[in-house]
């Protein structure tokens, strides 16, 4: 596998780092899980359906664990024999933290000179707010996601994923790659500084361009991708819901030939509120669909659309079963397979989750 020889340290616990780490772990790196004594928050979060809950072994397969008291001078010692040994440390404390307890880039990299280190937190390493405790809704909030989120009251809605939890833990993915890389020519490792506040916030691009090109918030309604155009939203068919999702001239010029309405085409050159009347329409003959009508029409005219699934339908999708995508531990539990896959040296996830301190014999 790709990373295999790598060694990594985790130390953080809910999604950002646990995320990264697992994905390495699933294409070969050794990843040693350092847990507090009580163990990771997430062990006692949600259902279990076996020995651990699901949210953490979504989180925390194929690692291994060790159990360590960092404000103990032996536990720190070992920790920092540990480290010695080290491709990788990932932590996601509050800056200043990790100098507190002597476990710093700093102190680390002058053992260990090769060691890349990838520091998590929620605003950065420095800046005003570089202290301050947060978790996603609030990031989602500060960088105005939250606000473009919004029922048709102008309402926001809590979001049904922690995107800036997710997006942090893929930006800090690459940043350990590209410092691997980087090592083979250099051989010195680095420090990353990821921000779950910029990752989320470097997300928004592609519905910048009112603000940035005249200075105002846009109009959430009438925009692209949020509303304001009626080859991008949800309609409701007699059985169920589904999503149109492609605006190109080439997919609006073939529903609406279909239906006899091409002298609508017109109005869905650019978002807006006159697309309202094509809304309209495609709300109307869509309630008189069923699924699978509706849905065997828009394959007839290769149209990008999907149906609006339950999470139970998502895992039972036939693309994702011919795939397969959600894998069957012994238990006869369910997992998410990794999403990144080579030809050669494929991932070859465990779907183990580790007992907490199962690991101890790495620092006897």
């Amino acid at each position: 596998m790709k990373l295999n020889g790598i060694r990594v340290l985790d130390l953080t616990s809910f999604i950002p780092g646990p995320y990264l780490t697992m994905a390495m772990a699933d294409h070969g790196a050794e990843v040693i899980k350092i847990e507090a004594p009580g163990g990771d928050h997430t062990r006692h979060i949600g259902l279990s359906d076996g020995p651990d809950t699901v949210y953490f072994r979504n989180f925390n397969r194929g690692k291994k664990s060790v159990v360590l008291d960092l404000k103990a001078p032996a536990d720190l010692a070992a920790f920092l024999a540990l480290a010695d040994s080290a491709d990788v440390v990932v932590e996601s404390n509050r800056p200043g933290v990790a100098t507190r307890l002597g476990i710093d880039y700093a102190t680390l990299s002058a053992r260990n000179p090769r060691l890349i280190y990838c520091a998590i937190s929620a605003y950065g390493q420095d800046g005003p707010r570089a202290t301050r405790v947060a978790h996603d809704l609030a990031l989602e909030a500060l960088t105005g996601v939250l606000g473009a989120n919004c029922d048709t009251t102008g309402q926001p809605v809590m979001p049904a994923l922690p995107l800036a939890d997710y997006l942090a833990a893929l930006n800090a993915l690459s940043g350990v790659l590209m410092a691997l890389y980087a090592r083979t020519q250099t051989g010195r490792g680095d420090r990353i500084d990821i921000a779950m506040h910029e990752s989320l916030l470097a997300a928004t691009a592609n519905v910048m361009g009112p603000t940035m090109a005249e200075g105002r918030q846009p109009v959430i309604a009438h925009e692209r991708t949020t509303g304001g155009a009626a080859f991008y939203r949800w309609y409701a068919c007699t059985d169920g819901r589904l999503a149109l999702a492609g605006q190109e001239p080439k997919f609006i010029a073939a529903l609406l030939g279909e239906l006899n309405r091409s002298d609508m085409a017109p109005l869905c050159a650019e978002p807006g509120p006159h697309q309202q009347p094509v809304i309209d329409m495609l709300t109307a003959f869509f309630a008189g669909q069923t699924l699978a009508q509706a849905g065997a029409l828009l394959d007839r005219l290769d149209l990008c659309w999907g149906r609006v699934n339950t999470y139970p339908q998502a895992l039972a999708d036939e693309q994702i079963v011919a795939r397969g995508f959600v894998l069957t531990d012994d238990l006869g539990r369910q997992h998410l397979g990794p999403p990144i896959r080579f030809l050669d040296q494929p991932a070859r996830p465990s779907l183990a989750a580790p007992a907490l301190g199962a690991d101890q014999h790495l620092i006897e």
